[in-house]
């Protein structure tokens, strides 16, 4: 990551039970707001921001309180970065189907990855594939726009 002028950072490590991560969301999106991110950019920070979290917690972690989750945010008015890390064994992210295919559509996995791609500007796993680092730069494009015509 480039030096950037971050106007607020976070560290924080939260147990791996559901909802341990709310109050920390809450803290994160408030800063965005008081730094001029509009609804929309919100949204999408929220959507990456519960998948991310929610995903160490449930499927890293499995729930164990014994575990944590080490986050890591840093914001400014122009930038969002996050990274996340669980203590589980990690996942390879390629291996997960796609959600938009046919045969996915009912399926119960593989979204929060989807949205997470949908709205960062880029999104990276350690090879472990239990800690994902994102960022999001105001005015670009995601890593990966989706494509519902498929």
């Amino acid at each position: 990551m480039d030096q950037h002028n971050w106007s607020w950072t976070l560290e924080r490590s939260i147990p791996s039970r559901r909802n341990a991560h709310l109050e920390s969301m809450e803290e994160i999106l408030g800063q965005l707001t008081k730094l001029g991110w509009s609804d929309r950019e919100l949204f999408g920070v929220q959507m990456a921001l519960e998948e991310s979290l929610t995903n160490a917690i449930r499927h890293g972690n499995k729930c164990d309180e014994s575990k944590q989750v080490t986050l890591g945010c840093k914001v400014s008015p122009e930038r969002f970065w996050l990274q996340v890390e669980d203590e589980g064994p990690g996942f390879i992210p390629e291996h997960v189907p796609d959600c938009r295919s046919a045969k996915q559509l009912e399926a119960c996995g593989g979204r929060g990855l989807m949205l997470i791609k949908a709205y960062m500007t880029t999104v990276v796993y350690n090879e472990r594939g239990n800690r994902v680092t994102m960022e999001k730069v105001r005015g670009e494009q995601s890593s990966e726009l989706m494509d519902v015509s498929s």
